[in-house]
């Protein structure tokens, strides 16, 4: 199946609509070069989404958390989003997911791809935003504020999902990664944009499931950006039992030399798990991190790759063509 002018479809959700909802092996919808403005939901199994380079083929739209509905009802951050994945076996190549809603401090979190799959990559993509970029699912159990997260899984069952992102590049601001996944970002670029405040920003938010093995795990990546020395977290717990490790990062001048942030909850100090290993550069100053920062093992350094971190109990091979 191919979308753009001259293919079989004008839209990437008119292939998506068109396909059975019972599929049990991959279909790939191939994308052409062009900027797609769409708000794209993939609610089936086993699609593949091929663009032709991120650089040229682009879903774009621009829903904020502070936009109303007719009825003055806000959208909220789980509206927000671009692309939504609510479909085990996903996969998407060569293809930039954008909100171009603008900074948060004008339009509040603007969701890029909201991720609630198992079993998911995304491979050479790119994820373009501000304030939330990225959300991968599940949603926690209950809101910390209010009756209901809002969005297309706040009454759904929270399923553990497994993603993995590979040689992808992801940009924003504040808490731009965030979720309760078991994620693996390999070979990625992690951009942190400038937003000319005191603290930038942080780059992850995680909601670990309290007794998940694992939570973020961030493999041979670049931490870049154009914020401030000094000026962004490498992350804080949006839940008290959040994990995030990096292993072989090599972080830029812009990490706080604390490198992590309680939001303002110090029992998550001992609840949490942050980690770093093997990492590099001007902003991986051990000596500065905060005192609750947790150490690994030289011996648990065979155990972090994305084949045995998402195996899971069916064998899961992320890695495989």
């Amino acid at each position: 199946m191919t979308v753009g002018r001259g293919g079989d479809f004008l839209t990437i959700q008119g292939a998506v609509d068109a396909l059975p909802s019972d599929l049990h092996r991959p279909v790939e919808i191939r994308i052409l070069p062009g900027v797609y403005r769409e708000k794209l939901r993939v609610d089936k199994p086993f699609v593949h989404l091929r663009g032709e380079d991120a650089a040229t083929t682009v879903l774009t739209w621009d829903d904020h958390a502070t936009k109303t509905h007719p009825d003055g009802r806000k959208y909220g951050t789980f509206e927000s989003f671009t692309l939504f994945v609510g479909a085990d076996n996903f996969r998407a190549q060569g293809l930039t997911i954008e909100n171009a809603a603008g900074p948060g401090s004008l339009v509040g979190q603007a969701v890029a791809a909201y991720v609630d799959a198992d079993r998911v990559v995304f491979h050479r993509c790119r994820f373009v935003g501000h304030q939330d970029t990225l959300f991968t699912g599940p949603l926690p159990p209950a809101p910390l504020v209010g009756t209901a997260f809002g969005g297309p899984r706040s009454s759904g069952p929270r399923r553990p999902g497994r993603h993995y992102y590979h040689d992808c590049f992801l940009q924003g601001d504040v808490d731009f990664l965030f979720g309760s996944a078991t994620a693996v970002f390999d070979r990625c670029e992690i951009f942190s944009r400038r937003r000319d405040e005191v603290v930038n920003g942080w780059i992850t938010a995680a909601s670990t499931p309290e007794g998940q093995t694992h939570g973020y795990v961030f493999v041979d990546c670049r931490l870049t950006g154009d914020a401030a020395p000094g000026s962004v977290y490498l992350g804080r717990p949006w839940r008290d039992h959040a994990r995030v490790v990096l292993v072989r990062c090599w972080l830029g001048p812009h990490i706080h030399p604390q490198g992590w942030d309680d939001w303002d909850k110090p029992r998550a100090q001992s609840t949490s798990f942050f980690a770093e290993m093997l990492c590099d550069g001007p902003g991986a100053d051990p000596a500065t991190r905060v005192e609750w920062e947790r150490e690994l093992p030289e011996s648990a350094l065979g155990l972090l790759t994305p084949e045995r971190l998402l195996a899971g109990v069916d064998g899961w091979n992320p890695t495989l063509p």
